[in-house]
């Protein structure tokens, strides 16, 4: 194997193994719920405090250009050891404590410097396949993000080995990522310039990259944090069982994403990522409005919509990524994909935190409804930028 496949491979393993911290408890939420009797808020917290971490994390981390500045494998090493540490210790707090939220805080600002960063460690083997390569990467987000999810099938009732489990994953993922190389692409920052992450919206064409990875951010994470439950609900009230549901959510988070991601990347680099959004997106918002639809549904009818659904939804997810990579200054890539990370948990934080509320006020019909907002508006913009000359910049044109 060359160096160049064997530093991609390190690179997507480590992050799957890191990320697999990202819901860690909202994959164990149905049971910590039930021990702890936890209100719907905070529960809505422990899965949208990972968010508001990452999103603090990301700010520090473009300001200080530190994607662009830093050895990156130093950079996520330091982060995912840090994320594995404040993971474990939800073992000896009380998770309906304080201190249960601000460790969550703690892990999403860790994850600030192992998503972007792996991007960016990535995006510098790339040639004519960037799509690609950056898809593997987001694969390897969704895979590591299902994997709390099978790690909770695996375990049974008991939701502190998954705990146990994500946190020797991010471990590995700290000690493994030194085994990648650096890029023949790396330039690093010529000098520190707190404003570079700026650009990405004085630019027109990445404000509108930017808005259609906003619009799939709507939905996406939302899906993700909650899928799980709704399933579990699903599934009990239909007298399937709780563990066929968490394979379902594991595999349409997953297996779904992994797939769709890669597939997603391969047509992009050929049929063009505006193109490529635009129908991925367009059958993800389908798919979230038929998920409420057929929530009474037969089991086997709604996995076969959530499996559909974790399909689409990830096929894009990549190709904002990708774009905005293409559409920066080769010395400010890592600052603008953090940037653009930045904006898009932000913008999870009200969609996770609000959804179980939307639930409450207008059942899972109404809530996978209002999701559907955002892939709309997001096909949108990337037909306004498909519209414009910059278009011609990204891979596959206007093909």
């Amino acid at each position: 194997m060359g160096t160049r496949a064997a530093s991609i491979l390190v690179i997507a393993t480590c992050q799957v193994a890191a990320l697999a911290l990202w819901f860690s408890a909202a994959a164990v939420l149905p049971q910590v719920v039930a021990e702890f009797s936890l209100s719907p808020g905070h529960a809505a917290l422990l899965s949208s405090a990972v968010q508001a971490g990452f999103v603090v994390g990301t700010l520090a981390s473009a300001t200080l250009g530190l994607a662009d500045r830093i050895d990156p494998r130093r950079l996520f090493s330091a982060a995912a050891l840090l994320g594995a540490c404040s993971n474990a210790a939800l073992l000896v707090v009380p998770m309906d404590s304080p201190a249960a939220i601000a460790l969550r805080l703690v892990t999403g600002a860790s994850l600030a410097c192992v998503y972007p960063v792996g991007m960016r460690m990535v995006a510098a083997w790339a040639k004519a396949d960037l799509g690609l390569l950056i898809g593997i990467l987001v694969g390897a987000l969704c895979l590591g993000s299902a994997a709390p999810h099978l790690a909770h099938a695996m375990g049974g009732v008991e939701w502190r080995p998954t705990i146990v489990a994500t946190s020797l994953s991010a471990l590995l993922a700290a000690a493994l990522v030194h085994a990648a190389r650096p890029g023949p692409f790396w330039r690093p920052a010529a000098r520190f310039d707190p404003g570079a992450m700026l650009a990405i919206f004085r630019d027109p064409a990445m404000r509108l990259a930017l808005a259609g990875y906003l619009g799939h951010m709507w939905e996406i994470y939302a899906m993700w944090a909650w899928l799980g439950v709704f399933l579990d609900e699903a599934f009990r009230a239909a007298d399937a069982g709780a563990h066929a549901a968490r394979l379902v959510a594991f595999a349409a988070i997953g297996l779904g994403g992994l797939v769709g991601c890669v597939a997603g990347g391969l047509l992009a680099d050929r049929v063009g990522r505006t193109r490529l959004t635009i129908w991925s997106m367009a059958a993800s918002g389908a798919c979230a409005v038929a998920a409420g639809v057929f929530a009474d549904a037969p089991p086997v009818v709604i996995s076969a919509i959530c499996l559909l659904w974790g399909l689409a939804i990830c096929a894009d997810s990549a190709q904002f990524s990708a774009a905005i990579a293409e559409l920066s200054p080769p010395d400010r890539i890592g600052t603008m994909l953090t940037v653009q990370t930045s904006c898009g948990f932000l913008l999870t934080l009200a969609t996770v935190q609000g959804l179980p509320w939307a639930v409450a006020a207008v059942g899972w019909g109404g809530a996978f409804a209002m999701l559907a907002i955002g892939p709309f508006f997001g096909v949108a913009a990337m037909a306004a930028l498909r519209r414009r000359p910059e278009s011609l910049r990204l891979a596959g044109g206007r093909r």
